[in-house]
């Protein structure tokens, strides 16, 4: 009996394993679809992430010890980037330039930058054409009044691009440029419909003097209300040291608890500049010194000195206030841990072109939590 179990058994056994077989070699068929299909769609995703790391590897800055570095540098190098967030742009297309007559000047409008007056000319003399920056105070300030800048002159069109750089410190109203900066004979090149499109990209590295009206007075006339002097570039500021102290966590450390000091004593600050600390105390006195031009070195020195009050002011101005590009303010928040700034910057990027200005700048506080958002943006832009 068991025998005949075991020999009825068997052929049931191998009926079943015939569809069974045939279903595993459909299986592996509809598995090798399935797999070629995941495999193109891995290729393209393989191949978009691809462009986007080679994009994004300039600001791609991982390495914990770089940033420990650059935290570390932020603070010494306080004044270079003081300096370096000191530029701006003027644009203007000039038309009609192929009539323009010998020694009859044409001039750009008049822009106010940083409480100076600037506009651009060119001028057409028997060989050349000139390219001439002006710059000059908004008002009669005095002797005081410096203002070193490095200029980059630059005319262009679809096929060319001609670059000319100078610096030169004006201590009044003048001029900076060059009566031959283009061969008349080689204006045609640079021309589209007759009109000429020009632009001077101007880094103030040094500045004293303003001709701004000030808010608040620091100067010797509020000397019987104080009990401290602060000297910053030869300027004598006027202070209360607890309320600088209740301001500062720096400066409370620096009067209370490193150092005692001794009622009307004169102390130097070095490396900052005397408008940017000017703006800095009117700010904090409760004067509305921020906007565009004072807004950078406002926000330096509030970091640097650990004031909370001013870096909220200065933060609040560029989330609601300010016209700067996104570049200019995600890199204000990343080098001030302004993180409501940061997010909507990053919430405001939408286009390829705003990833493009970002990498061009090369940030250099661009941080690993960033530079993945930034990845993620050019993702989803990308598809």
């Amino acid at each position: 009996m068991a025998n005949n179990e075991r020999d009825e058994a068997a052929p049931d056994q191998r009926h079943e394993a015939e569809p069974l077989g045939t279903l595993k070699v459909m299986m592996t068929a509809g598995n090798d679809e399935i797999n070629k299909l995941h495999k193109r769609k891995f290729e393209e995703i393989t191949g978009k992430l691809q462009i986007i790391e080679e994009s994004v590897a300039k600001i791609l800055k991982t390495n914990e010890d770089e940033k420990k570095l650059r935290e570390t540098s932020r603070k010494l190098n306080n004044q270079k980037e003081l300096i370096s967030d000191k530029r701006f742009v003027l644009n203007h297309v000039f038309k009609n330039v192929a009539a323009l007559e010998i020694c009859v000047p044409c001039f750009s409008k008049v822009v106010d930058k940083f409480d100076v007056k600037w506009n651009m000319l060119i001028e057409r003399n028997e060989k050349h054409l000139g390219f001439v920056l002006f710059c000059e105070p908004i008002a009669p300030i005095g002797k005081e009044f410096a203002v070193e800048i490095k200029a980059k002159f630059r005319m262009m069109s679809d096929v060319c691009n001609l670059t000319k750089s100078s610096k030169h410190c004006f201590e009044k109203k003048g001029r900076l440029g060059f009566y031959d900066f283009l061969d008349w004979e080689n204006v045609e090149y640079y021309l589209m419909d007759n009109n000429l499109a020009v632009e001077v990209e101007v880094e103030i590295l040094k500045m004293t003097g303003s001709g701004k009206e000030k808010a608040r007075l620091f100067d010797e006339s509020q000397k019987e209300f104080c009990d401290l002097i602060l000297v910053v570039q030869n300027t004598k500021f006027y202070v209360l040291k607890k309320y600088l102290a209740l301001q500062s966590a720096l400066f409370n450390y620096l009067f209370y608890e490193e150092n005692g000091i001794p009622e009307n004593a004169e102390i130097t600050l070095t490396e900052i500049e005397a408008d940017d600390f000017r703006n800095f105390l009117e700010l904090i006195h409760g004067e509305s010194s921020i906007d565009d031009d004072t807004v950078t070195g406002i926000l330096h020195l509030a970091d640097l000195l650990e004031a909370p009050t001013a870096i909220r002011r200065c933060e609040e101005f560029l989330l609601n206030d300010s016209q700067k590009s996104i570049v200019q303010k995600l890199q204000l928040a990343l080098r001030c841990h302004l993180e409501n700034l940061k997010s909507k910057c990053l919430s405001e990027i939408s286009e390829k072109s705003d990833i493009e200005a970002i990498m061009a700048a090369n940030i250099p506080e661009m941080d690993l939590s960033t530079s993945q958002a930034l990845l993620q943006k050019s993702i989803a832009i990308i598809e």
